[in-house]
């Protein structure tokens, strides 16, 4: 069965750098086209990154510049560079599948001083 682990987060100051994994199984890695979402309190589950198995990017525009998106096919990880973080991108970050409706335990990324 499909399962995607998530971690890296924590408490961050602003400006801070953090790089989230996601430690996938279950399924053929390589040839899935993967995300990172992010859930802010009381809003809904957003689209941060997504990368395809060929390795093009595309960013939502509030993280465009300041996130990455990269994937390690022979680890099966995905990975997401958090650069320049600001307050706003508290959340609970997810990595998924984009088809897939299912959701792990996500990774808390607080961005506070």
């Amino acid at each position: 069965q499909v399962q995607l682990v998530e971690s890296g987060g924590g408490l961050v100051q602003p400006g801070g750098s953090p790089r989230l994994s996601c430690a996938a199984s279950g399924f053929i890695f390589s040839i899935n086209a993967m995300g990172w979402y992010r859930q802010a309190p009381g809003k809904e589950r957003e689209l941060v990154a997504a990368i395809t198995s060929g390795g093009s990017t595309n960013y939502a525009d509030s993280v465009k510049g300041r996130f990455t998106i990269s994937r390690d096919n022979a680890k099966t990880t995905l990975y997401l560079q958090m650069n320049s973080l600001k307050p706003e991108d508290t959340a609970v970050y997810y990595c998924n599948i984009p088809t897939r409706r299912n959701w792990g335990q996500g990774t808390q990324v607080t961005v506070s001083s």
